[in-house]
C-alpha cells in the first residue's frame, strides 16, 4: 500500500494503493504510521509525499459512507492535521490528479510540486457533500478566497498552471521530467535555504480581493441554478469560517457539519448516483474474458440534427466517420451543419484550428450503401418508422463486412424486429442517443434477445470513448427512458384538461428541481414528434379517447412547438408566452369529453406526474428491462432532467417512502373514477416492496437471481 524509503536526509512515503489511492482506513493508518517513522529519525529533515501510480489520489474511500468507517481513527481530518503539525518539513509530489481528500492531503504539507499534466480538484460538492477535511479552511489561506470559492462551489479541477498562478502549488514540472526526482532536488533546496514550515493556522486569508457583501453576492449569483440544494449553502458557510473563526475552531465545526451533511436525502441521492454508475456497467452474461471487437471507422445513416450530433460525438473521440443520405441535397445540408458546428467551437475558443480542420478532414459523405463496407460500426439514426428501418438494415445486412456492428438509433420501436430484418442479430444492437447528441450524456444501450455479449462490451467501450454514460436496457416499447416518460407527460397533459394552467404545470416541475416543465419539453422536443410516436401505437392507447387530446389537437392545428412559433404556448425566439387560444382549446376538449374542470393544487400536479412515472419504473425492474433501479435513475437524472440531488425517481421515492407511493397511486386510482381505474393501478411489484419495506435498489431483477 505504501513504498517507504530513505534518499540521503529525505523520507519518501509512496502510496500505491490501486485503483486511486483511496484515503481508506487502512492507508490512513498506512500513512500515520510512516510519517511517525519519518519523524522519530533522526536523520530525516524533509518528509516527500509521492505516488507510484498514474495519479496521486482520488480522495476518500467512498464505500465507507456506507460501512460507517469514514470516521473511524485515524480520520482523514487527523491525518492532514498530522502532516501540517509535523515538525519536519513536507511536500507534496502531484502527478496526475488529486482529487477531494487527496487535494487537502496536500494542502497539510508544507509545500506542492506539480507535474504540468496534474488536475488538482475538490469534487464533493458533486455528492452533496463538502470539503470536510480541511479544504475549505486551508484552500483560501493557500490560494486566495476567490480561487477557494469558484472551486469548491464548482466541484471543477483545475490545471497545474492555474495552480500555479493562484499560490495553490508552488513549483510545476515540465512533462517528460521525473517528478520524484526533481521533488527531491526541491525538498534538499528547501532544506539547504532553512524553508520555514507552514501551518495553516498561522496564515490570514487575504480579503483584499473581496468586499463585506462578498459572500452574500455569491449566494446570489448562484441561486438560480441550486434552488433546493443544501450543499452550496452549506460550502459558503464553511468558507466564511475561514475569515470568522479561530483556524482550530472552523475545522472542528467542518467535522460536525460534513457529518450532518452526510445525513440528508441529497447526499444519500448523489451518492447513490455515484454507485449506480459503476454497477451500470456490470451486465449480466459480459465479464472480464469478453472480447472487444476493435471500432476505428464509424458509419452514421441519416445526416438530420440527431445524425450529425452522433457523428460529432464519434468525430471527437477521435473516430473516421461516413455519412450517408438518400439525396445529395439532405447529405450537403447536414455535412454544412458539421463545419458549421466546428467554425463554432474555434469561434468560442473551444477547439483551435488545427483540431476543427483534424475532425472535418475525418468526415465523408456518400449516397451509396456499398460505401458502408468497410465501417466497423454503423449508426442508423433515420425516421422512427419501423417500415424504414426495414429497409436500412437490410441493406445493411447486404454491404457490411462480417463482423460489423450494426446499431439503431430507435427511440422506441422493438429492438428484435429491426435484428430480424438481417441475418446477423447477434450484430444488432441499440443505441439510444438524446438530443443534441454530442452533448447529451446518456446513451440506452438497448440489447436484444440475440445481441452478442461481445457486442454489448464494445458498445460499452465505445459509450465511454465517445464520453456518454451507457446504460444497458431490455426490448420493450419505449425501452425504460421513453416508457417512463409515457406516463409522466400523459399526466401532465390531461392536467391541462381537468384545470390546470400551461404554467402551473411547469413551474411545479421546475419548483420540484426538473430541468424543464413537460409541457415546454414537449414543445422543444417537437409536437409533431409524439404525435408520430402515438400513431404507431392508436391500438394501445384506444381504451383512451382523452389520451393526450391536447397534443393532438395542436400537431392538428400546426402547432409543432418553438420550431414554428406556436405550441402549448407562443414563442417570440425562444421566449415563451402564454397564448389564451391554448387556454380556450383546453376547455373545449374537456366539455368534449365531460371532464370537469376545477382548481387543482400544486400538490396534486407533483404527485400525478410522478408518482405513474416511478410505478413506470417498478413495472420495469419486474419485467427485467432494467438491471437496477439505480439504471432507472441514471437514464432520467442524465437525459430526461430529473435533478440530481433527488437521486432519480426511484431513489426519490425510497426517501419519502414505497408506502407513500403505493398510497397515493391508490388515491387517485380512487379519485379520478374511470380514468384513475385506467391509468392508476399500482404495480404488483411496488405493493410487494412497500408491504414489506423493501428498497427499490434491493429488488434482484431475474436476470441476476
Amino acid at each position: 500500500m505504501i513504498h517507504y524509503q530513505i534518499i540521503d536526509d529525505v523520507a519518501v512515503i509512496i502510496m500505491n494503493s490501486a485503483p486511486v489511492n483511496a484515503l481508506g482506513l487502512a492507508m490512513r493508518r498506512s500513512l500515520i504510521d510512516h510519517l511517525k517513522r519519518a519523524i522519530d529519525d533522526d536523520q530525516v529533515k524533509a518528509i516527500v509525499i509521492a505516488s507510484d501510480l498514474p495519479l496521486f489520489c482520488g480522495g476518500a474511500d467512498i464505500k465507507e459512507f456506507k460501512t460507517g468507517q469514514l470516521f473511524d481513527t485515524p480520520s482523514l481530518p487527523g491525518v492532514i492535521d498530522a502532516f501540517e503539525n509535523t515538525p519536519k518539513l513536507t511536500l507534496a509530489a502531484i502527478n496526475g490528479t488529486a482529487m477531494g481528500g487527496g487535494l487537502e492531503l496536500t494542502l497539510g504539507c508544507d509545500y506542492r510540486i506539480a507535474q504540468a499534466s496534474a488536475k488538482m480538484g475538490l469534487p464533493e460538492i458533486k455528492l452533496g457533500l463538502f470539503p470536510g477535511a480541511g479544504g475549505t479552511q486551508r484552500l483560501p489561506r493557500i490560494a486566495g478566497l476567490p480561487q477557494a470559492l469558484d472551486m469548491v462551489l464548482s466541484g471543477n479541477p483545475i490545471s497545474a498552471q492555474q495552480a500555479l498562478d493562484s499560490g495553490l502549488v508552488d513549483r510545476v514540472l515540465n512533462e517528460g521530467a521525473g517528478l520524484l526526482g526533481a521533488a527531491m532536488d526541491y525538498a534538499r533546496e528547501l532544506i539547504a535555504n532553512n524553508a520555514p514550515l507552514r501551518n495553516c493556522a498561522d496564515i490570514a486569508v487575504d480579503q483584499s480581493e473581496t468586499n463585506p457583501d462578498y459572500f452574500e453576492q455569491t449566494r446570489n449569483k448562484i441561486a438560480p441554478k441550486t434552488v433546493g440544494q443544501v450543499a452550496p449553502e452549506i460550502c459558503i458557510q464553511s468558507l466564511q469560517r475561514s475569515i470568522t473563526m479561530p483556524f482550530a475552531d472552523a475545522l472542528a465545526a467542518d467535522v460536525k457539519a460534513f457529518d450532518d451533511l452526510l445525513q440528508t436525502p441529497q447526499a444519500r441521492a448523489l451518492i447513490h448516483l455515484f454507485f449506480a454508475e459503476r454497477e451500470a456497467q456490470k451486465i449480466p452474461g459480459v465479464s472480464r474474458d469478453t472480447p472487444v471487437r476493435e471500432l476505428t471507422s464509424v458509419a452514421v445513416i441519416g445526416a438530420g440534427t440527431m445524425g450529425i450530433g452522433i457523428a460529432i460525438a464519434c468525430l471527437d473521440a477521435g473516430f473516421k466517420v461516413t455519412m450517408l443520405e438518400m439525396s445529395a441535397e439532405a447529405l450537403d445540408r447536414g455535412l454544412g451543419n458539421l463545419q458549421k458546428h466546428y467554425a463554432r467551437m474555434v469561434e468560442k475558443g473551444r477547439i483551435d484550428e488545427s483540431r476543427a480542420q483534424q475532425c472535418k478532414s475525418a468526415v465523408s459523405g456518400t449516397l451509396d450503401y456499398t460505401d458502408l463496407g468497410d465501417a466497423d460500426l454503423v449508426i442508423e439514426a433515420v425516421f422512427e418508422d419501423l417500415a424504414i428501418k426495414k429497409v436500412v438494415f437490410e441493406q445493411l445486412d447486404r454491404v457490411c463486412k462480417p463482423g460489423a456492428i450494426l446499431a439503431s438509433n430507435t427511440s422506441t420501436l422493438d429492438l428484435n424486429a429491426i435484428a430480424g430484418f438481417t441475418n446477423r442479430p447477434a450484430d444488432v444492437i441499440g443505441l439510444h442517443f438524446f438530443s443534441p447528441a454530442n452533448i447529451m450524456r446518456l446513451l440506452e444501450v438497448v440489447r436484444g434477445e440475440k445481441t452478442g455479449a461481445d457486442v454489448i462490451k464494445t458498445t460499452l467501450v465505445f459509450g465511454k470513448r465517445v464520453r456518454k454514460l451507457p446504460v444497458v436496457v431490455g426490448v420493450c416499447y419505449g425501452f425504460v427512458g421513453n416508457r417512463m416518460l409515457e406516463p409522466y407527460f400523459r399526466e401532465g397533459s390531461r392536467l391541462l384538461l381537468e384545470g390546470a394552467s400551461l404554467e402551473q404545470v411547469d413551474n411545479v416541475l421546475t419548483g420540484f428541481g426538473m430541468a424543464m416543465g413537460i409541457i415546454s419539453v414537449s414543445d422543444l422536443a417537437g409536437i409533431d414528434v409524439s404525435y408520430r410516436v402515438r400513431e404507431s401505437r392508436r391500438n394501445a392507447i384506444s381504451h383512451d379517447p382523452t389520451y393526450q387530446a391536447i397534443q393532438d389537437r395542436l400537431f392538428e392545428l400546426g402547432r409543432y412547438g418553438q420550431k414554428t412559433g406556436r405550441g402549448s404556448y407562443f414563442y417570440e425566439g425562444r421566449e415563451k408566452k402564454n397564448d389564451p387560444e391554448v387556454i380556450t382549446l383546453c376547455e373545449q376538449l374537456a366539455a368534449e369529453h365531460g371532464i370537469e374542470r376545477r382548481q387543482i393544487s400544486d400538490q396534486e400536479i407533483l404527485e400525478r406526474c410522478l408518482y405513474p412515472l416511478i410505478n413506470e419504473g417498478m413495472q420495469i425492474l419486474d419485467e427485467d428491462i432494467a438491471y437496477r433501479s439505480g439504471d432507472c435513475d441514471l437514464i432520467w437524472v442524465n437525459g430526461y432532467g430529473f435533478p440530481a440531488w433527488r437521486g432519480g425517481p426511484l431513489q426519490y421515492a425510497d426517501e419519502i417512502g414505497l408506502d407513500t407511493v403505493l398510497t397515493g397511486m391508490n388515491h387517485y386510482r380512487k379519485a379520478l373514477g374511470e380514468y384513475g381505474e385506467m391509468w392508476f393501478k399500482p404495480a404488483p411489484l411496488l405493493e410487494k416492496l412497500a408491504g414489506n419495506g423493501t428498497k427499490p435498489d434491493e429488488c434482484i431483477p431475474r436476470s441476476n437471481h
